[in-house]
């Protein structure tokens, strides 16, 4: 009686057996593998098929249309003149840009100024010298003698105060022909740079803008003063905001320069082109060299853009493996 008590009691401490979940169902199916099939795009084939046969078109229509005078064209645009051109333009590119940056960057500063007086002047400078075309603004660069007479250097109101006092103050210390200043390649230069530091100004002050508050706070925390400040900390890291659109302001002012025939610059290469066309009476083919010829001169641009932006996009981003970048920030100030 005992042992069968104790044998119920050990069988009764047992627990239930649970089936082995891990233990193949037989009586169910086994999935079956799951076949991708891709999904199909025949709109991008169609796109293709349009796009192939709409560039051999082009190409065809290049190849056999004599009114193009490739021959022509070709033995036209390389000639002394039209390299002389080139030189112009690309001199009138390069010295546009620079003082335009240059003023452009001071003048950004100043809109960003707490001083009403220097904000206010740079507003007035900005919202004049976008509101006015650039072929308006040139052809009155080039007829400012018509204002001027004569361009003097010295005491400001020294022939009024003369006048008043009834005596001769010489103060003149530097005079010269407006109409000889204001003519030819230094009008041009003159337009296209103060314009260009208007649209300058309004990209330095987006790049400045967008750098963290707190790196100026912490700058000066360490008793930097507020242009040490701009110059070895915001602007540094300010230039990944403007150097592309520069880029662009580049470009854009390389394709304007054939604005300057307004003043007129005749030695400006769509000037040139445009001469030799009108001279053979072959006005279509010189517009072709001349795309051909600014084709050409954006493109060396744009590598040269591209480059810069690398430069100073360096420590933000992602890298090609597709892990972020290490960001350092403030760098400037253990300088």
């Amino acid at each position: 009686m005992g042992s069968e008590r104790r044998r119920d009691h050990d069988v009764g401490d047992q627990p239930e057996r649970v089936d082995d979940v891990t233990a193949p169902d037989v009586g169910r199916d086994r999935a079956e593998p799951i076949r991708a099939v891709p999904v199909r795009h025949p709109g991008r084939w169609v796109a293709v098929a349009v796009i192939a046969v709409l560039v051999a078109m082009f190409v065809h229509m290049l190849a056999n249309n004599d009114r193009f005078k490739w021959s022509f064209m070709f033995d036209s645009m390389f000639r002394g003149p039209i390299l002389r051109g080139v030189e112009t333009t690309l001199l009138l590119t390069v010295l546009s840009m620079l003082i335009g940056v240059a003023l452009g960057a001071v003048i950004g500063v100043m809109r960003l100024s707490h001083n009403p007086v220097l904000s206010v002047s740079a507003w007035t400078y900005t919202w004049f010298f976008r509101a006015v075309p650039r072929l308006v603004l040139l052809t009155v660069f080039g007829s400012l003698g018509f204002l001027y007479p004569r361009m003097r250097l010295g005491l400001p109101f020294s022939d009024q105060i003369g006048d008043l006092l009834g005596v001769n103050v010489h103060g003149t210390i530097w005079s010269v022909n407006s109409n000889d200043f204001f003519a030819g390649f230094r009008a041009a230069l003159l337009g296209l740079a103060l314009s260009e530091a208007a649209y300058m100004a309004e990209i330095v002050r987006a790049g400045i803008l967008s750098v963290d508050t707190g790196q100026t706070e912490a700058a000066q925390s360490l008793g930097m003063s507020r242009a040490l400040t701009m110059r070895r900390i915001v602007l540094p890291q300010a230039m990944r905001v403007i150097v592309p659109p520069t880029g662009n302001e580049t470009i854009a002012m390389l394709k304007d320069t054939s604005l300057v025939i307004a003043v007129p610059v005749t030695n400006e290469l769509f000037f040139q082109l445009e001469a030799i066309g009108t001279r053979t009476f072959l006005i279509f083919p010189m517009l072709i060299a001349a795309c051909l010829w600014y084709l050409a001169l954006s493109s060396v641009l744009m590598v040269g853009q591209y480059f810069i932006e690398r430069r100073f996009s360096r420590g933000f981003g992602r890298r090609r493996g597709g892990g972020p970048e290490p960001v350092t920030v403030g760098t400037g100030l253990a300088h």
